[in-house]
């Protein structure tokens, strides 16, 4: 499961975009004053994310039951869950309370609310961090990495912004869930 938007958790419009709710825009016009005024980000951003992992995992759980009910996929296989970010802000709630999830990555998001869910995970963990990120400070992105309760969890470090993960990194998810379900995982495209 490679869930990273929480736009099913709105309504949709005709072109299919999810439409801004009020409380949307106003996150979203703080979040612009805060940049503007060149204040901080994070405290804004990871309050709106809670908000949005409110809404979107009980639909990442249907989605895994509707997924499970498909008889290509079924029940007896391996579950395992991506998310970099915001997937990070919906991902850690979520696989906190899913038993299905069998493996995660995670990465680039501030410990704040996320802490406490990270401690009830025990499952392989793969993280993803940018040594240079211009908005979460390696402290805040070491201080979630050590919050995973999970016996096996690999840091991955690079140097570059936020928005400059390398590619190579899509890679090693792919050889991280090889390791943990079986040869079926391929690489992406």
């Amino acid at each position: 499961m490679a869930c990273t938007s929480p736009s099913s958790t709105r309504p949709v419009t005709a072109t299919g975009r999810a439409r801004r709710t009020t409380h949307d825009e106003a996150e979203i016009a703080e979040l612009f004053r805060a940049r503007a005024a060149g204040e901080p980000e994070g405290p804004i951003v990871v309050r709106y994310n809670a908000h949005l992992a409110e809404l979107a995992v009980p639909e990442y759980q249907a989605t895994l039951d509707a997924l499970q009910e498909l008889p290509e996929i079924g029940t007896d296989g391996p579950v395992g869950f991506w998310g970099i970010n915001m997937g990070t802000a919906i991902g850690i709630p979520f696989v906190a309370i899913e038993p299905r999830i069998t493996a995660a990555v995670f990465g680039q998001h501030w410990p704040d609310v996320l802490a406490e869910k990270a401690k009830q995970i025990t499952i392989p963990i793969e993280f993803d961090l940018q040594w240079d990120d211009e908005h979460i400070s390696r402290e805040e992105g070491l201080a979630l990495f050590d919050a995973f309760a999970s016996k096996e969890k690999s840091l991955h470090v690079n140097s570059g912004q936020h928005k400059e993960l390398p590619r190579f990194e899509a890679e090693s998810t792919v050889r991280f869930f090889a390791r943990h379900f079986g040869p079926a995982v391929t690489s992406p495209a």
